[in-house]
């Protein structure tokens, strides 16, 4: 069953973290937001190599 993007809409709740990201050559840049848009912390920066995504998850 495939789900359409209206369906994906529907699941967000009040406790739904939102994260975007902006990915670039060198430097990408993430930032979480909760579902009425508010900014939570301060964006995230990133290196485009190995080294930068292995730092995201440690």
């Amino acid at each position: 069953m495939s789900i359409t993007q209206n369906g994906k809409i529907r699941r967000i709740t009040d406790s739904t973290l939102v994260v975007g990201a902006d990915i670039a050559k060198r430097v990408h840049v993430a930032r979480a937001c909760d579902v009425r848009g508010v900014e939570l912390g301060k964006p995230l920066t990133f290196d485009n190599t190995r080294h930068g995504f292995v730092r995201l998850i440690m």
